[in-house]
């Protein structure tokens, strides 16, 4: 008994001191936000923090399901409480993305993974509403609203490409709004596009500009609801005004950028860009545009930068090695230009796995001012649904904040990256494995868990602080007795060491800067004199992170 309260009482003690310690160097002093260096937080919204549980069950959604493939409880609240709480200011996140919060289908399906429910957001029933397992439109308003306060931007996901699977409680939208099949078999741009994802999914006819009346379903639910002639008047406004054809697409971009002009959300991920072609997000973009332009204009008071709207796009396997061109086999698609701004990354944990630091950080930086000038990556070392992830074992969670948050470009943090959150869950199958629920009770209780945040946050916040991290020129200062390089973006001037010696150190500074000049680590907390172009940091970490004071 006296072993279990010395343990408790060591563990509170550290948690204390992590705590002071992190409060001592927290310092949001960003003077530049530019998405090419932001820090960004996914999560899935059903796994992150319940903050409401009165919202944990509707529409009957109460079968029992295969392991991780129901909803849980997480939802909008959960995740404002923990921006109150400071728990992604600490960690130095200055956007969210959440999976989407549309209403999902109320019925369940088994995909041979066990009966699943729409948790992840990914199965729309009705993009006009928010999903009551997520929360209201007022949580959403209050969470933009508080994200915005304390500098943290907020990305919803969008889909267009599919709605929800048939079940008996959600049935096939019309003929002229949806394909059934053939299912893709992604061996050519045509068997990647014009084609379902899966079986019993189907897929929005997003070629077509024919005009198509709402689906029956659609019309008898607002109806029931009360609010269908309000919806009618939006969707005449709508037409009227871009003078776009009642295609199927066109409707759905309706009801997203909704969100940008109720809301005044600062991006979108789009889901399953490479299945719908090019041309419709440079639609989409158009309207994203127009939408957060007139949210701006009527909302002064609540703009929180002159950033335009961000769009990140979901090309699955797109790497950054291709440039801008994704290539089908057949046809080499450019979704860059007049569209997204970022591509998500999926080569980061191969390049992190199989190159050495210094080489990730030169290819990035080469390519991100040369081939991919003027727009962005997006790099990640964990996902929802990529299976073979960089540290599947938890193994290095050290080095995988380590590269993902020091290496050029926008850096993705996975929820639970920062909390060694298991991503091997005895009896799920497929992606539910990288699904469970947020590991709060280990941050609390577990001393190298802390440890592992402590390391994450020192880094993140120090990335958050400057700009030249992410999207700054980088340059190799040495390569000797360890790693040191610099990154500079304007008047931003940073120096990054790692896998340097514990202990006394010597780093050569005079390539930035001058001598005289106080300059301190972020990492340890100390200030320093530059002194013939050197400084001497004497601490027990192995990386150092150096700014001027």
């Amino acid at each position: 008994m006296k072993n279990i309260i010395f343990i408790i009482s060591l563990i509170s003690l550290l948690s204390c001191q992590v705590t002071k310690s992190i409060k001592k160097t927290a310092k949001m002093e960003t003077k530049e936000f530019v998405w090419e260096g932001a820090n960004i937080y996914f999560l899935l919204t059903d796994r992150f923090n319940n903050g409401d549980t009165t919202n944990d069950i509707n529409f009957d959604r109460t079968k029992e399901t295969g392991k991780l493939r129901g909803f849980e409880g997480g939802d909008i609240k959960g995740i404002t409480q923990k921006i109150n709480e400071g728990y992604f200011t600490k960690l130095g996140i200055n956007a969210i993305w959440m999976t989407p919060i549309v209403e999902q289908i109320h019925g369940g399906v088994d995909e041979g993974t066990g009966l699943s429910y729409g948790f992840h957001g990914y199965w729309a029933k009705d993009w006009t509403k928010i999903d009551p397992n997520f929360g209201t439109k007022e949580d959403l308003k209050e969470l933009v609203a508080t994200a915005h306060k304390n500098g943290i931007r907020i990305l919803l996901d969008a889909v267009i490409n599919h709605t929800g699977p048939v079940t008996e409680q959600d049935p096939v939208w019309p003929d002229d709004w949806v394909r059934t099949g053939p299912q893709c078999n992604y061996n050519t741009y045509e068997n990647t596009v014009t084609c379902t994802l899966v079986k019993n999914l189907p897929d929005i006819r997003t070629e077509s500009n024919e005009n198509v009346a709402l689906p029956p379903q659609l019309i008898a639910k607002w109806k029931a609801e009360g609010r269908f002639e309000q919806e009618m008047k939006e969707l005449d406004d709508f037409f009227t005004r871009t003078g776009h054809p009642r295609a199927p697409r066109f409707y759905i971009m309706k009801w997203l950028t909704d969100y940008i002009a109720e809301y005044g959300i600062d991006g979108y991920r789009v889901d399953t860009v490479k299945h719908t072609e090019e041309f419709v997000w440079q639609e989409f973009k158009q309207e994203c545009d127009v939408a957060f332009a007139n949210y701006k204009k009527n909302n002064p008071e609540k703009v929180l930068d002159a950033n335009n709207f961000y769009l990140v796009g979901e090309v699955y396997n797109y790497g950054i090695s291709a440039g801008k061109a994704f290539n089908f086999g057949n046809k080499k698609v450019n979704y860059f230009d007049k569209a997204f701004n970022s591509l998500i990354n999926f080569e980061m944990k191969w390049n992190a796995k199989q190159m050495a630091e210094n080489d990730v950080f030169q290819k990035y930086d080469s390519l991100l001012h040369t081939d991919l000038k003027g727009y962005g990556v997006l790099n990640y070392m964990t996902s929802h649904d990529d299976g073979e992830p960089f540290d599947k074992e938890r193994k290095m969670p050290y080095k995988t904040a380590t590269m993902l948050l020091l290496t050029p470009g926008t850096s993705q943090v996975y929820y639970g990256d920062e909390s060694a959150r298991s991503l091997i869950i005895d009896g799920t199958v497929g992606d539910a494995t990288l699904r469970s629920f947020m590991n709060w009770d280990a941050i609390k209780t577990q001393e190298e868990t802390q440890k592992i945040l402590m390391h994450w946050q020192k880094l993140g916040q120090f990335r958050t602080n400057h700009m030249a991290v992410g999207a700054g020129k980088h340059q190799l200062i040495s390569d000797e007795n360890g790693l040191v390089f610099s990154r500079v973006r304007s008047d931003d001037k940073i120096i990054v060491g790692i896998n340097l010696s514990k202990g006394n150190k010597e780093l050569n500074v005079g390539s930035v800067f001058e001598n005289g000049q106080k300059l301190h680590d972020f990492y340890s907390n100390q200030t320093m004199e530059v002194i013939d172009g050197k400084v001497t940091v004497n601490s027990e970490f192995d990386i150092v992170l150096l700014e001027k004071i």
